[in-house]
């Protein structure tokens, strides 16, 4: 640990750091506070006065700040009103304080599993055998209950040991720790979110509030903020914090006088962009890691006045200054010291590489390891407690990293004479020691002095009650949480919503256009439909149509719900709002877009069709198909915030979609269904809805029967029969009377499908009313009493060792235990030489000049980066620093050719010559955030980069090994077998650098890889950077709070300031002496104990202070001998690299064949998909119920007409095939191609690899989906009795695998031309209603329009389906009539049956059951299956060509799919 970050100061001094001319000091502050609260007098009384006081105080040396632009004398001031409402000064006003001290006793936490105990992640198999399992598990486990000798304790691991402690109001606490100390934990469990844990005991108190009421009462006053900013991506910065702020904006009773909301809200929004110096992205999107918005850094300080917003007083930041620079850090830090001071804030703040100056700023320091308290006590006291102990005195080190490598068992030195044998070194010995100490008996004493205290004296108590009441907007029950009433809290969701949907233009567009254009495309196909009886079937049809279109549109809602389920958790977290107000918020929000496309929708199908054209038709009709809508959306968004994931969701889903169809009463009559399965027609929703529409039209309508429901009837040229309905022809048209030609609509609804129209507003309207009411109902009860966040859990998860596996793993704990023994702790970047090829790096130069890029933005162009110069050479380090949101990331994306947008101009150059194509790939960029493949393991990860970024002439075994070396040189060893979905924040980040290093690439960057480390894995990680630019590595990283030692590492800065201006390009020097001799010279002068890091950075202005001096530091740059030395530089280097002889081998885009690629690329697949049971799963359960529910419905069919009509329907059902893919495969697919984004802008494989490698994955399970369909179609219905046989079961296989290739093949192409997961849902209905309505089936090919049949009919892939599915079942199938499915008539006297209707059954086909009568004809309409189908063009000798046609879609799916994925990627960066 000699080796170890530190920082050049002397540690021992004062508390508080000499403050220097542009910093906020304590005192200052608190002086300034007491002397303008005598002075601005004129906003109010001396009770505002001195609240305004405070806020200048803060922000007091902004104003000299020329970026920000004016400030008004009024706008900081606002903001200690805003964050509290409680300093002495506003009592004046009737303001009570929140004063909240916190105590916690014996607190201990334990999440599931037994010591040592790992999870493993589930896969498709284990899923599978255990559903087939879940009988005889349910009745194990309910004997185990009964039986007292079979139960069994539910083991745990406890992560937080016995811990007790205070922090008074005014106080700040420091928790320290390595990763998985429990430091986050202490946290969160202070904060009151334990739903995450197993169990925690002990007592927590709030100002003697336990912490069961606190939750219940006071939830909003105790928040915690989280490691990851959270936000949505769409939103501005300032829409994000106005919508905080608008559900934190107190009452009356809690403001000052003659303060209204709207007012408060500016003001204190206007303070804390001013405060965090975030003003100038109000108006950019907070972006993330898909969406362009703002930079990391500036995210992180959303996140922060996010939290402030909430008004709490205990506050608990879990490493909320990761992203931000040092500068900004401490500046951030200074402002709750400021705060807590003044104002009696209690704050716990858990950091990582703090340096020494944000380290003095805090009364209190409490050390953790393994969840053990190790020291609780003051910060100036703690270092000399440990050197006490035993351990070694390193005064160069900061005593944050000092603190916490004493806990770490690689790290640590003792004193000299002695060792671990006499220096506590375990958890428990460490923990013991502190119990023993003076420091855990004063704690103890402070502890019981403030319980007591607490306890007898109850003012702080009750103030804090009294300020919370009032805070309260008029209305709000006290016991309630939340500042804002229900209405309120509905009103800014809504709002929100509101802003999020108009600033989506592109769903919008898409959503409207797609209805549209489904719409037209329902009303042509059914143009002006006749009122006879060729116009009454299509009626019902076209209403069925659009009906189910409409409704099963919502079926996107199911995945959106899931999307914000982490927004949701954190907000309600801070008591912004109820839960059940987004449920309730986001159907008031859609119902004006919704409203007005369904509106549109249902006109253009309403009239084209040339449905009952009337007013009250129309809109009873509209009336019917909204409130379906609406029941519909609110069933979906129930199943969404019901169930724990999509796929789930999805499997539940199933159960009831092929039922809402099946059981509408359209397909079969309600009169028709099963005994055993009619009851689910009355708990339909969309049969109601139905009912009502198709009531609402016959009602209004009568029908003319015409020659086609005639029997018998005249064929073309024959005269024998009357044209008309003669007395010795009947009308087959349901609710037909004899010798009538006109049918009333009426009597056909309800001799056809028992549809009475009485019923449409005394059942059908009411009914479909309460299903609305109920899934909105739902909604509200499941989102505010059954939570499902998800993804709160921090176990971690492993996948099962393999033979190998074990092998390896046990070499790196034999290494890391050996490591152990070794002082230095080294770890070299390879093992003893016998591996050379492992850190052969190409020795090239990288120059860039000139380097300017604009963006696009509203109204013109935005300049990111200003003529930037500089270089990277073979075995040199260079840092590239700068304020947050300076350029950084910018820079490097420029760089690194990652940028997709904007204008890059300049000269980038490699060893003096243009970039060529295999640049990408032989760079390697770990970006800011960590998008992995979050199934694969953290070995698989590095190997899958390691076989596919480096040269293929190298082994399997060399790439492999060199793997095992990056995973222990970022100490990973633990967690080699780990998958990554369940891995932390500072885990992921360690194995984004993996990947990167397991390339060998011949330039290396990095941004920020030490933000989200603590200072001794930073340290580690620079420690091996400066080992592999030794071995000739050329590395460029932006780098945030660095020590002083370890800026020291590097070998160059490039230093940028707002605008991506230069400010600094050349060497560090040791002690930084090049840098501070720099800044020195133009009147910046570092003192000794200061950071340099630091220093720069407040020089230039890059934090709240203003810069040093009166010019601009890019101006100085310019004019500077080191800025024309640079130029200088980058001509020698050009010169000499274009002198050298170059190897002229032909670059190549990728470092291995196509093949290779995808070899690799599958097996990642299918590994991936082996994990994802509820995704593979889901999709067999669907099949399989779908298949078995449909055939329920039509079991044992026989040869009856009805029967042949419900093997039409059972084969029908296939079509729902795709559908069922689709709706599952699509957000898999775009989730995955967010993974391959950041893989192609590496150039590890091709796009074509990355289409074909998704759809090969999918075969297996979609060959095993399709057994089971056919299984469970073709026996339970009794397929197969026709000429085809047997043998014709097996073809329907066929085509049923053909079906499920082209919903895998469509579905992937849908996913390919979509930008998100929103957009994806929106072709679906589109697609599948189109494709079944042309298909010749529920449009009949004789009733289709000339234009569709001659081109839309032939292209249909359905039809292919259905015409050879229909062919092989019914050829040669006998057709016997039931009694009551014969036509019956009555001859002409003298005449038999045979005699008057033999020549129409020998024109039309069917049969005469009674020839020889003479009286009351019996008529069958098919004799054989082949007379149902040859009238819709379908022809049983063209079977294997609409199969292979079928094929053929299947094959341009994804060829289509391959090109998209190539040209449209939808990464914008």
């Amino acid at each position: 640990m000699a080796d170890t970050p530190a920082d050049d100061r002397t540690l021992g001094g004062d508390r508080t750091p000499e403050p220097d001319a542009h910093h906020i000091d304590v005192t200052e502050a608190t002086a300034m506070f007491n002397d303008l609260s005598r002075v601005l007098s004129a906003r109010s009384r001396a009770g505002q006065d001195e609240a305004q006081g405070v806020g200048k105080a803060i922000s007091s040396e902004n104003e000299k700040d020329i970026e920000k632009g004016d400030e008004s004398e009024e706008a900081p001031f606002d903001l200690q009103e805003y964050l509290t409402s409680t300093n002495d000064a506003n009592q004046s006003a009737g303001i009570k304080h929140k004063h909240v001290g916190v105590t916690w006793e014996d607190l201990r936490v334990d999440v599931p599993g037994g010591t040592g105990y790992k999870f493993y992640i589930k896969t498709f198999g284990e899923d599978a055998l255990n559903f087939w399992l879940t009988p005889f598990t349910w009745a194990w486990s309910s004997v185990s209950r009964i039986i007292p000798a079979r139960k069994k304790n539910f083991e745990t691991t406890t992560i937080l040991h016995e811990s007790s402690g205070v922090l008074k109001p005014g106080e700040m606490c420091l928790v320290l720790g390595c990763p998985g100390a429990g430091c986050t934990t202490f946290l969160k469990v202070l904060a009151n979110e334990r739903e995450d844990y197993a169990s925690v005991s002990g007592d927590i108190r709030y100002a003697g509030i336990d912490a069961s009421e606190m939750a219940k009462n006071y939830k909003g006053e105790v928040v915690y903020n989280q490691e990851d900013d959270i936000h949505l991506a769409t939103l501005t910065v300032a829409q994000t914090l106005s919508f905080a702020l608008s559900l934190k904006t107190p009452g009356p009773n809690g403001r000052l006088p003659g303060m209204n909301r709207k007012e408060f809200q500016d003001t204190v929004l206007n303070v804390l962009l001013k405060m965090l110096n975030i003003s100038h992205t109000a108006n950019t999107y907070v972006g993330n890691e898909f969406v362009r918005g703002v930079s990391g850094g500036e995210r992180k300080r959303v996140s922060i006045a996010e939290m402030m917003a909430t008004r709490a007083h205990v506050l608990c930041f879990d490493n909320s200054t990761r992203g931000l620079d040092a500068s900004t850090a401490l500046d951030f830090v200074k402002a709750l010291r400021v705060m807590t001071d003044v104002l009696g804030q209690t704050t716990f703040v858990t950091l990582y590489q703090a340096g020494e100056g944000i380290y003095n700023l805090f009364d209190k320091v409490m050390v953790l390891d393994k969840g053990r308290q190790v020291f609780f006590g003051p910060p100036s006291e703690a270092r000399k407690y440990f050197e006490n102990l035993g351990y070694k005195s390193l005064p160069r080190q900061s005593t944050p990293d000092y603190l916490t490598g004493c806990t770490d068992p690689n790290e640590r030195q003792f004193a000299p004479g002695r060792s671990e044998i006499d220096v506590p070194c375990s958890p428990q010995d460490l923990e013991a020691a502190f119990l023993r100490s003076p420091y855990a008996r004063e704690m103890q004493d402070r502890l019981e002095k403030y319980k007591l205290q607490m306890e007898t004296d109850k003012a702080d108590q009750e103030t804090f009650r009294a300020a919370v009441a009032a805070d309260k907007k008029r209305g709000v029950s006290k016991k309630s949480p939340y500042t804002q009433g229900f209405t309120n809290q509905v009103r800014a969701l809504v709002v929100r919503q509101f802003q999020m949907r108009l600033q989506d233009r592109f769903q919008l567009i898409t959503s409207f256009s797609l209805s549209t254009i489904l719409a037209l495309v329902i009303g042509s196909a059914y143009y002006n439909l006749p009122r006879d009886s060729g116009g009454a079937f299509t009626r019902g049809s076209v209403m069925f149509a659009a009906m189910l279109t409409c409704a099963l549109d919502t079926f996107g809602e199911m995945p959106i719900q899931m999307l914000g389920r982490p927004i949701l958790k954190k907000q309600t977290s801070y008591s912004f709002y109820r839960p059940a107000a987004v449920a309730i918020a986001n159907t008031l929000a859609d119902i004006p877009f919704s409203a007005v496309r369904i509106f549109i929708y249902d006109i253009i199908i309403y009239f084209m069709s040339g449905l009952a054209r009337s007013a009250g038709g129309f809109f009873t009709y509209h009336l019917f198909t909204y409130m379906a809508f609406l029941t519909m959306q609110g069933f979906f968004r129930t199943f969404g915030v019901m169930c724990s994931n999509f796929d789930t969701a999805f499997r539940l889903a199933t159960f009831f979609i092929p039922n809402m169809i099946q059981y509408a009463g359209y397909m079969i009559p309600v009169f028709d269904m099963k005994r055993w399965l009619f009851w689910i027609y009355y708990i339909n929703p969309v049969s109601y809805a139905l009912g009502g529409a198709m009531e609402n039209e016959f009602m209004r309508i009568d029908l003319t029967c015409d020659g086609q429901s005639i029997v018998p009837r005249n064929a073309p040229g024959m005269t024998k029969y009357p044209d008309g309905l003669g007395p010795n022809q009947v009308c087959t048209l349901f609710g037909a009377v004899q010798g009538q030609v006109t049918i009333s609509g009426r009597n056909y609804l309800e001799v056809g499908y028992g549809l009475r129209v009485s019923d449409i507003w005394r059942r059908n309207f009411l009914v479909l009313l309460g299903f609305l009411i109920l899934f909105q109902i739902t909604q509200v009860l499941l989102i505010e009493y059954f939570p499902k966040f998800g993804g709160g859990s921090s176990a971690v998860v492993y996948a099962k060792e393999t033979a190998d596996n074990k092998d390896l793993n046990a070499s790196l704990q034999g290494r890391k235990a050996k490591r152990r023994t070794n002082a230095n702790g080294d770890i070299e970047v390879q093992d003893s030489g016998n591996n050379e090829s492992s850190t052969k790096f190409e020795r090239k130069s990288f120059t860039w000049e000139r380097i300017n890029y604009h963006v696009p933005v509203s109204g013109g162009t935005l300049r990111l980066l200003h003529d930037v110069y500089g270089y990277v050479k073979p075995g040199t380090l260079t840092a590239l620093m700068g304020a947050s949101g300076a350029g950084k990331t910018t820079c490097l994306d420029v760089l690194a050719q990652r940028k997709t947008i904007g204008i890059v101009s300049g000269d980038l150059l490699l060893d003096g010559r243009s970039l060529s194509r295999d640049f990408a790939r032989k760079t390697a960029y770990a970006e800011q955030m960590d998008v992995h493949e979050g199934t694969a393991t953290v070995r698989e990860a590095m190997r899958f980069s390691a076989y596919l970024r480096q040269p293929v002439e190298i082994s399997v075994e060399e790439k492999n090994a060199y793997v095992e070396e990056m995973i222990e040189v970022l100490e990973l060893q633990d967690l080699a077998d780990a998958v990554i979905f369940s891995l932390g924040v500072e885990a992921r980040k360690r194995l984004t650098i993996g990947v990167e290093l397991a390339s060998k690439p011949s330039l290396l960057f990095l941004d920020e890889p030490t933000s989200g480390l603590d200072g001794q894995s930073a340290w580690n990680l620079v420690r091996f950077l400066r080992k592999l630019a030794d071995q000739g590595q050329a590395i460029l990283c932006t780098i945030h709070q660095p020590s002083s030692l370890l800026i020291q590492s590097f070998d160059k800065l490039l230093l940028l300031e707002r605008g991506g201006e230069t400010v600094y390009f050349g060497d560090i020097g040791v002690d930084s002496v090049h840098l501070r001799t720099y800044f020195a010279r133009h009147g910046a002068h570092c003192p000794p104990d200061v950071n340099p890091a630091e220093f720069m950075l407040d020089a230039i202005g890059a934090g709240l202070a203003s810069r040093i001096g009166d010019r601009d530091w890019k101006d100085i740059w310019l004019d500077s001998p080191e800025c024309i030395e640079v130029r200088a530089e980058i001509e020698r280097i050009k010169l000499e690299a274009l002198a050298k002889l170059v190897e002229e081998t032909p670059p190549t885009t990728y470092a291995t064949p196509f093949w290779y690629q995808l070899k690799v690329v599958v097996k990642r697949n299918n590994l991936m998909l082996w994990r994802s049971p509820d995704y593979v799963f889901s999709r067999l359960f669907v099949h399989a119920f779908i298949s078995l529910f449909i055939s329920l419905s039509f079991l044992r069919l026989g040869n009856s007409v009805r029967d042949l009509q419900y093997r039409v329907f059972g084969i029908f059902w296939a079509t729902i095939l795709p559908a069922i893919v689709m709706g599952q495969l699509e957000p898999m697919w775009i989730l995955n191609r967010r993974i391959f984004i950041p893989e192609s802008s590496s150039r590890i494989y091709s796009p074509y690899v990355f289409a074909i490698g998704q759809l090969i994955g999918e075969v297996p399970y979609s060959i095993l989906c399709a057994i089971v369909y056919w299984v469970l179609m073709v026996y339970p219905m009794g397929f197969g009795n026709g000429s085809a046989g047997v043998g014709g079961t097996f073809f329907q296989l066929l085509i049923v695998l053909f079906m499920e290739f082209f919903g895998v093949s469509l579905g992937q192409l849908i996913g390919a031309i979509s930008p998100s997961m929103q957009i994806a849902p929106l072709f679906n209905p589109f697609l599948i209603l189109v494709l079944s309505t042309f298909c010749g089936v529920t449009l009949p090919f004789p009733s289709m329009g000339k234009f569709w049949r001659s081109w839309l009919y032939q292209l249909d892939p359905y039809t292919r389906t259905l015409s050879s599915m229909l062919s092989t079942e019914l050829h040669g199938l006998v057709i016997t009539c039931r009694s009551s499915e014969f036509t019956i008539f009555d001859p002409p006297s003298g005449q038999t049956c045979q005699e008057w209707a033999g020549d129409f059954v020998t024109a039309f086909g069917g049969y005469l059951d009674n020839a020889g009568d003479s009286s009351a004809c019996r008529y069958c309409q098919y004799s054989v299956g082949d007379q149902f189908f040859e009238p819709l063009n379908i022809k049983y000798s063209n079977r294997w060509r609409d199969a292979f046609i079928l094929f053929s879609f299947c094959i341009f799916n994804i060829i289509v799919t391959i090109i998209a994925s190539r040209y449209l990627r939808y990464a914008k960066r």
